[in-house]
């Protein structure tokens, strides 16, 4: 059989589930989520693999409207992967239904040439009749080359999915090893862990005002890695959040971050984490660098 291997576009508003359909889709954890939308800041590729066919998957940011330079980097990250794909799939949360946001992201890829598809995700939250009726309208917007409806928590109507991706990537050989499954580099990859403890443990009290810099990523002779972390906030209120009292919070999170660490990168971490304050975090280059998206102005 004739390898396959191609770019898919995940794209879609923040919290359709584009990080969890990616997640599935690999077979394995590659991408970070959250109850938070806007968790996906970068564009991080999960590789995912059915028969002959790798499927290159770009878990996007959300596309929404964007207020701050974070915010315009993730957007323009967003849209500038979905240049560069084979397809592009819209994932559109069916329990929200139709919105303003869903209709300018289908105003924007109406004029795009590559082929797309749409995702109709969480439908083990929505009604059938809910479902046919927005697949409708959505179709009627923009004639979509095929729907499905999935639930990617569940993992109902995923593998039809992917069957469907890996027949429309075109011809070609792969351009990763088989065991691979994301090109997130270790360093990026400890990052985005530590991050998603810090919403998940704290999303109903921090504001997205943080980040997350790896300083230092050694790795000892014994085979285990040395990580050491800031936790960047904006402001001193925010700080003692992350701390929590008698430094509790923040021992949980990096507790919990560890453990998936060691997990993810089959070895032994020490994961020591610190929280500095600076208001300005988002204007420092270096930062956005390290996250994998472009400064922009």
């Amino acid at each position: 059989m004739t390898e396959r291997c191609g770019f898919v576009a995940v794209v879609g508003a923040p919290n359709a589930g584009k990080s969890t359909l990616v997640n599935a889709l690999v077979g394995q954890k590659v991408a970070i989520v959250s109850p938070k939308a806007q968790t996906t800041r970068t564009r991080l590729m999960g590789i995912a693999i059915a028969g002959e066919a790798q499927m290159l998957l770009i878990d996007t940011p959300g596309i929404f409207d964007p207020r701050r330079r974070l915010d315009r980097a993730m957007v323009a990250a967003a849209w500038g992967s979905a240049q560069d794909a084979d397809l592009i799939a819209l994932v559109v949360d069916a329990s929200r239904g139709f919105s303003d946001r869903i209709e300018a992201m289908l105003d924007t890829l109406a004029d795009r040439k590559e082929a797309k598809i749409l995702v109709l995700n969480k439908v083990d939250a929505t009604s059938k009749e809910k479902l046919l009726t927005l697949a409708a309208q959505l179709n009627e917007r923009l004639a979509f080359e095929q729907i499905f409806m999935v639930s990617a928590t569940t993992g109902d109507g995923v593998p039809d999915l992917k069957a469907a991706l890996a027949a429309r990537v075109p011809e070609g050989p792969w351009h990763f090893p088989e065991d691979q499954v994301s090109d997130a580099t270790d360093r990026m990859l400890a990052a985005e862990v530590t991050r998603e403890q810090l919403y998940l443990q704290l999303h109903a009290e921090l504001p997205y005002e943080s980040a997350i810099e790896t300083e230092k990523f050694e790795e000892r002779a014994d085979g285990s890695a040395v990580i050491h972390q800031q936790i960047l906030v904006a402001r001193d209120s925010q700080k003692a959040i992350v701390l929590g009292k008698g430094g509790a919070r923040i021992r949980a999170i990096g507790e919990a971050a560890r453990t998936e660490l060691s997990a993810l990168l089959e070895r032994k971490v020490h994961l020591f984490l610190h929280v500095k304050v600076n208001p300005k975090w988002e204007e420092d280059r270096s930062l956005y660098r390290d996250i994998g998206l472009d400064w922009v102005e």
